[in-house]
């Protein structure tokens, strides 16, 4: 990274995060450290461990958004020597819950860390970037905005692309690669965004140079819960901001047999396992669920496996091939992308066809395409094809 202009820095108070802000300030750049305060605070859980003697409290617990981290970005803003400024996205962040519930309403399982993404870190905070002058956006995601010099020698198919300066590509860190959450950023914005982790290979290093700086934070647990559901338990947020979700129905297996209750579709997701109250002797598998009669049907885990997908409302970062793409899929943040292949189709959705079926391809998550280590786009699972039809 060299000198290059002012950039607005989204730090949560993690270590990630913090130590991008002391990359960018050694770069060069003009910092500017922000917090996004969406609202989320109220419904913090913490969990302390007791100090040892003459030692300060440590608080244990770690979402993104909380009153404590708020503090702790602030107090590294100061130590690094940064302006700093607590932006107010409860109005914006509020709509993202309302989708979060609604997507479990309609019986999809939805993925708010993409949706806050594209309309809050690489959204709104873009358009304070320009009231501020900056012309670039950073965060600590693990991902790398690669340029055309980058790019020379890549896949064939991908040829049309020469003329395209910015790419998204994977972090060098396999491990804590975070492309996928950042497919929906906009094909033109990606001149603005800076990932200063994306070339560094081990979060270990990330930890150190934290502690080689002082930070406090060098040893901060990563976040892990959804920041608005601290005690993990989302189907009480459902159930309390849509109390029509809580409507008995039937669990059934794929021939229709009566196998169980439950109280709303809401409350289940595909692949789930546990929770379902049933006894049948062996491991039973949400595989499908049904709003319009209110069911759920269970089966063997095979019943998970499917062919294929069908994502739509396609973000695309790399103009679609003519034909189908040979490359990976990946369906959730924690899956192995699956080697495939991916076509668009009338009306802009997005057919892909795994080598290998895979396991719970489940509507309302996002279906990432990759060739190589680009991102080509991304869109929303909207269904599945059978292993069979693969």
């Amino acid at each position: 990274m060299s000198r290059n202009g002012k950039v607005i820095v989204a730090m949560s108070g993690g270590v990630d995060s913090s130590v991008a802000a002391s990359l960018l300030r050694d770069a060069g750049y003009e910092c500017i450290g922000v917090f996004l305060r969406v609202g989320a605070a109220a419904a913090e859980a913490e969990t302390c461990a007791v100090p040892e003697p003459g030692q300060p409290q440590r608080r244990l617990k770690h979402g993104c958004c909380s009153a404590t981290d708020a503090l702790d970005a602030r107090a590294i803003s100061g130590r690094l020597g940064i302006p700093f400024y607590a932006l107010n996205f409860e109005k914006d962040f509020d709509a993202i819950i309302d989708y979060f519930v609604d997507e479990y309403a309609r019986a999809r399982t939805p993925n708010p860390c993409v949706m806050c993404n594209i309309h809050v870190k690489f959204g709104k905070l873009l358009r304070y970037a320009d009231m501020m002058d900056a012309e670039f956006i950073a965060t600590g995601h693990y991902a790398r905005i690669l340029g055309p010099d980058d790019f020379a020698g890549r896949a064939r198919d991908l040829a049309a692309a020469a003329e395209q300066q910015h790419f998204l590509a994977r972090s060098r860190n396999a491990a804590k690669d975070q492309s996928y959450v950042l497919f929906g950023i906009l094909r033109e914005n990606l001149r603005r965004c800076l990932f200063p982790l994306g070339d560094i290979t081990d979060k270990a290093l990330v930890r150190q140079a934290a502690a080689d700086l002082g930070l406090r934070v060098h040893d901060k647990p990563d976040s892990q819960e959804i920041c608005f559901v601290p005690d993990q338990d989302y189907r009480r947020l459902v159930h309390e901001r849509r109390p029509e979700t809580r409507r008995p129905g039937q669990i059934v297996d794929e021939d229709g047999r009566v196998l169980g209750t439950h109280d709303g579709v809401a409350s289940f997701t595909i692949g789930q396992r546990r929770g379902l109250g049933i006894a049948a002797g062996h491991p039973l598998y949400v595989t499908r669920l049904n709003v319009l009669d209110n069911t759920a049907v269970v089966g063997p885990r095979d019943d998970l496996r499917s062919g294929g997908l069908v994502a739509e409302q396609i973000n695309w970062l790399l103009d679609p091939a003519p034909s189908a793409a040979t490359g990976q899929i990946k369906i959730r943040h924690m899956h192995d992308p699956a080697a495939g292949t991916f076509r668009q189709v009338d009306g802009g959705a997005v057919t892909a066809t795994f080598d290998v079926p895979q396991l719970s391809v489940t509507p309302g998550q996002a279906a990432v395409f990759y060739v190589d280590d680009l991102v080509c786009g991304g869109g929303w699972i909207r269904g599945r094809h059978a292993a069979e039809d693969a």
